[in-house]
């Protein structure tokens, strides 16, 4: 049970971060004024180019997966060593 309190709060503490970096500035920057909304029009008027979804899920998968083994790496190095063998 303490393992799922554990990682329950470290998910938690992750979205928070996530959130709090990401999300709370972009939502300020949308919330900023008129010109935004001309962004959003004009954006949506561009025509479309083929190609670039698999090229940019590509790259947010290389991006994800360094993340996890950055994440697992730490948190590797923070647990004890295990004990010795009996002898």
């Amino acid at each position: 049970m303490e393992l799922l309190r554990r990682w329950s709060v470290w998910l938690a503490a992750t979205a928070v971060a996530v959130v709090s970096t990401a999300l709370l500035p972009a939502a300020a920057w949308a919330d900023g004024g008129p010109a935004v909304a001309l962004v959003g029009d004009e954006l949506a008027r561009r025509p479309r180019r083929g190609g670039t979804g698999l090229a940019s899920a590509c790259c947010c998968l290389v991006v994800v997966l360094a993340i996890v083994l950055v994440v697992m790496l730490v948190r590797r190095r923070r647990q004890p060593p295990p004990p010795p063998p009996p002898q």
